[in-house]
């Protein structure tokens, strides 16, 4: 499966979102994440909010483009990605408030349950880490 940009609009997506909590909490981490990337928001396929791409190459010769920071309103949480995992983050995990992790997903039900400020610190890590590790012969397009 590959997710690519497309020209599709963030905000008449965003106002599909059902839930108003959702809503708002989309709002409030696409301005979280414009500001730690410094990168407009963009659709990555039909549901994925990103910002700024960087270039991947795996040893097995698979290569595409992804987000370096991205989100996306599920039906029933936030998912939040770490394409760096989410392994690196365990003493901000335990800090952060309730959430549910996966290898590189963040699942969280509202912005308001998590320490803001800990969630930011784990993002700029993030768009930091991914930015120093593919450089800028990385960056996509």
């Amino acid at each position: 499966m590959s997710t690519a940009p497309t020209d599709a609009s963030v905000d008449a997506f965003i106002e599909k979102v059902i839930d108003p909590q959702q809503r708002e909490d989309s709002r409030r981490l696409i301005a979280l994440m414009s500001r730690v990337s410094g990168h407009p928001p963009m659709m990555w396929g039909p549901s994925i909010i990103g910002f700024d791409s960087y270039h991947y190459r795996y040893e097995s010769g698979r290569e595409g483009h992804m987000c370096t920071l991205g989100f996306s309103p599920r039906s029933k949480e936030l998912a939040i990605y770490f394409v760096n995992g989410l392994s690196l983050y365990a003493h901000e995990l335990a800090n952060l408030g309730p959430h549910r992790a996966a290898k590189s997903c963040l699942y969280v039900k509202r912005l308001d349950g998590v320490d803001l400020d800990v969630l930011t610190r784990m993002l700029e890590h993030a768009y930091a880490d991914i930015s120093a590790r593919h450089g800028e012969m990385g960056r996509a397009q």
